[in-house]
């Protein structure tokens, strides 16, 4: 669920990320027998602790001050709960601090997500600050990106630092694999799962061949050790684990014949929905470069002023438009009856353009809102007949997160362990839908560009 430091330049193809190995190997299995190997495993292990210490920490502070801004200081200011048109100064001010921590702190803020979702090298020590500041600001205000990128950065930064600091000049593929482990445990402890977070980042970083199986394990056992006490923690605090999950999934029934169609009707549609909001981030981000402080408050205001026309238009509350949308999918699939086709359709449009904008100047990770906006339309469509909702919710995030990240096997996988046992019968479905989101959105992308488009 994550993003190293700086403004990543698209290249064509995969990029290395912080598992990538930095030199060759001639034999695998040689530098697994060895006793630095083991030193790693050991290091790996010892590693998973403090970070995922740190992206507990983390979360807990970035929904803190969600309940302080939002909550506590409209009752502190004799307000009678959250008026209509907060959205409106507390945005502003979160675009404030946002263009403030990327304009002047070293790291420009960490991962630029507009992008796409590309791990790059672990940021330096001096960049952290900046990098998790920026986050704060853009995701305790409401904007519209989740906490993965932050948190891979994170990691990777706290790991590979901690190698530099415990050795004067340390190996490189050492560093590296350490980052790694370090982003391993940080977004699988996030995403509830270590099998999520290593497929994420072997698709992310292009991990593949015969190194694939040495750089993961230290990974696994890091996300694997840290999520005990990324447990335990949530456990002895009260506060909960902060892990994607759903409360109250719906029975699934067999996939209908219809439902194949709409899966595929589902790809189309993502991967045409996904290349406009980027053209549209790209387009705004540049406007906001020149002019950063001022443009990411005006971003911020026209964020607001979505969230608030959602509001007025719905009678329902602005926090359904705001946030990643990680913690609104369970109570969306839960209340999908609730939802008429009007109301979902203005939520859909209104979280993507949302996501559009929040994209172009803030500083967060792009998977769960898109997976939101996945899931909002594939209810929507399930309002057609021969579409179950859970259905509908399935394929939508599968086919929305391929069109967005260009990590099918990580939007097959998320689809439907997010699901439980009710995912593994709609499985079928999901493929079908981010087959035809992937081949879509590479259709859709100018030549050369290996369907990045971030900087076209």
């Amino acid at each position: 669920m994550a993003a190293g430091s700086g403004t990543p330049s698209p290249s064509p193809g995969p990029r290395p990320g912080p598992g990538a190995p930095t030199g060759a190997v001639d034999d695998p299995l040689a530098l697994v027998r060895s006793r630095r190997y083991a030193v790693l495993l050991v290091a790996s292990a010892l590693l998973g602790v403090p970070v995922c210490a740190a992206a507990f920490g983390f979360l807990a502070l970035t929904e803190s001050l969600q309940h302080v801004l939002w909550k506590d200081l409209p009752e502190a200011l004799g307000l009678a709960g959250t008026p209509l048109w907060w959205p409106l100064p507390l945005l502003a001010v979160g675009g404030l601090c946002a263009g403030l921590a990327i304009r002047h702190l070293p790291g420009n803020g960490g991962h630029e997500p507009s992008a796409g979702f590309a791990p790059g090298a672990p940021p330096r020590a001096v960049e952290l600050p900046g990098i998790v500041l920026a986050a704060l600001a853009s995701l305790s205000f409401g904007a519209v990106l989740g906490p993965e990128a932050p948190l891979l950065a994170l990691g990777a930064g706290l790991a590979a630092n901690a190698v530099r600091l415990a050795r004067r000049d340390p190996a490189p593929q050492a560093g590296t694999v350490l980052g790694a482990a370090g982003s391993f445990a940080a977004v699988s402890s996030l995403l509830g799962s270590p099998l999520l977070g290593a497929f994420l980042l072997m698709e992310a970083s292009g991990l593949a061949g015969a190194m694939l199986g040495p750089v993961l394990v230290p990974g696994l056992l890091a996300a694997g050790v840290g999520s005990l006490l990324f447990v335990g923690l949530g456990s002895w605090t009260g506060l909960g684990t902060y892990a994607l999950e759903l409360t109250d999934v719906p029975p699934a029934q067999d996939p209908t014949v219809p439902e194949f169609g709409y899966a595929v009707l589902t790809g189309v549609v993502a991967a045409l929905a996904c290349a406009v909001v980027r053209r549209v981030a790209v387009r705004v981000r540049r406007w906001v470069e020149p002019r950063r402080v001022t443009g990411t408050v005006c971003l911020g205001l026209a964020v607001g002023a979505v969230a608030v026309g959602y509001a007025a238009g719905t009678d329902r509350e602005a926090s359904e438009v705001l946030y990643s949308g990680q913690s609104a999918l369970s109570p969306l699939l839960a209340d999908a009856a609730g939802y008429s086709a009007a109301t979902l359709a203005l939520l859909l449009v209104c979280k993507t353009v949302m996501y559009a904008l929040c994209l172009a100047g803030f500083r967060g990770g792009p998977v769960f809102p898109a997976m939101f906006v996945g899931a909002a339309g594939g209810l929507l469509l399930a309002h057609l007949p021969g579409l179950s909702p859970l259905s509908g919710f399935a394929i939508g995030i599968g086919a929305m997160g391929t069109a967005m990240l260009r990590l099918p096997l990580t939007s097959v996988l998320l689809a439907t362990l997010l699901l439980g046992k009710a995912g593994l019968t709609v499985m079928p479905l999901v493929i079908v839908a981010v087959v035809t989101a992937y081949v879509g959105t590479a259709v859709l992308s100018p030549p050369g560009t290996a369907g990045d488009t971030a900087d076209r």
